[in-house]
C-alpha cells in the first residue's frame, strides 16, 4: 500500500450541507478534500462520511489524522 500524499499541512474548514461525502485518503485527488478516483492502484480507499445537518467542519488535508475525515492536529507533527 502506498503512503498518502500530504495535500496540505492545515485543515480545510468548510460548511457542508447534509449528505454523503467521500474524503480523499490518498491525497492525490484534484478535488481536495473529496475523492475523484485518483486513488486507483494505491491500495488506499476513500472514506465515506455523512453530514446529517448543515455544519462547519475541519477536514484533514495532511491525510494522517486518527479521526478521519476530520482534523485531529496530526499535521503539527509532520
Amino acid at each position: 500500500m502506498a503512503e498518502p500524499v500530504i495535500a496540505a499541512k492545515e485543515p480545510m474548514v468548510m460548511e457542508l450541507e447534509p449528505g454523503t461525502y467521500y474524503w480523499c485518503a490518498c491525497g492525490r485527488s484534484k478535488n481536495q478534500p473529496f475523492c475523484d478516483g485518483s486513488h486507483e492502484g494505491t491500495g488506499i480507499t476513500p472514506q465515506a462520511f455523512e453530514v446529517k445537518e448543515k455544519q462547519t467542519v475541519a477536514i484533514c488535508m495532511c491525510k494522517h489524522t486518527k479521526t478521519p475525515p476530520f482534523c485531529d492536529g496530526s499535521h503539527n507533527a509532520l
